[in-house]
């Protein structure tokens, strides 16, 4: 597969289908705050400099005015030649995003990182909660493959969901022992949920779900992917929850990582 060099950062302010609490529709214009922040600078770990890097561009906030119109603004947004890191959101922005991404890309796996399943056929009523979208994802067969790393909180319906979907699961008291053997043999999506993350290192999402992933381990897991990554996001940051804005420069860390894999040859 070869994949467009070029790779754009956007947003979905959108949060109508969260369950609990709004916010996350507020993250996109945070994280952008932190990025460009005096605090910080453009550089990542491995000393990359993916934003001033000539193969980014920030494209702004995609334009929808309900939610089934996010697919037509990433299609819209893919037909330019470029990949995109988008910044959600609720969850549920992931589904419409992967139906355009499965019409560009063809044979990839979706590397979910997450406290929850997402994979309730419904919730509350609701099958395009954001308590949903991997069900939706699955049902439709927009990827080959979705991996779940840093789940904590499966109840029955969603194992059983994984089990007819064939979803591979990772869950946090499995981590030490199973993340050491995963791998990658085609490219992927990352969907990255900041409540992977402990709240510790995290406070700022709607649903906190403590034992979670360290930062630490977020980002060695995201070094040691491989494979071209077509595309990612960045969801369910809530800035209403955050704390002095720990949350919001971590997800901005987070955004340079994850450009650096997308860009870097």
């Amino acid at each position: 597969m070869t994949l467009p060099k070029k790779v754009a950062l956007t947003g979905v302010c959108f949060d109508a289908q969260s369950s609990f609490l709004t916010g996350p529709a507020l993250a996109p214009g945070r994280i952008r705050e932190c990025l460009h922040s005096g605090a910080g600078n453009a550089w990542t770990e491995r000393g990359f400099n993916s934003l001033e890097h000539p193969d980014f561009s920030d494209i702004g906030n995609l334009s929808f005015t309900d939610y089934p119109d996010i697919r037509r603004a990433a299609q819209e947004a893919l037909r330019q030649d470029q990949r995109l890191l988008t910044l959600g959101g609720d969850h549920s922005i992931t589904y419409p995003l992967m139906q355009a991404h499965a019409e560009r890309f063809a044979g990839f796996t979706i590397l979910q990182i997450d406290a929850h399943g997402d994979l309730y056929d419904n919730f509350e009523g609701n099958r395009f909660s954001h308590a949903c979208p991997f069900a939706r994802i699955m049902e439709e067969g927009l990827c080959d493959r979705l991996v779940q790393v840093g789940l904590r909180s499966l109840n029955p319906h969603q194992r059983e969901q994984a089990k007819k979907f064939g979803v591979e699961q990772i869950e946090m008291r499995h981590f030490a022992a199973q993340a050491p053997a995963l791998r990658f043999d085609q490219p992927v999506y990352i969907s990255l949920d900041i409540d992977g993350i402990d709240p510790a290192f995290a406070p700022g999402v709607s649903h906190h779900e403590p034992g979670g992933l360290t930062v630490r381990q977020v980002l060695d897991l995201l070094h040691a992917i491989d494979v071209p990554i077509i595309g990612a996001d960045i969801v369910e940051f809530n800035p209403h929850r955050d704390l002095v804005g720990m949350t919001a420069a971590l997800a901005a860390k987070l955004v340079k990582e994850i450009l650096e894999l997308m860009l870097r040859p």
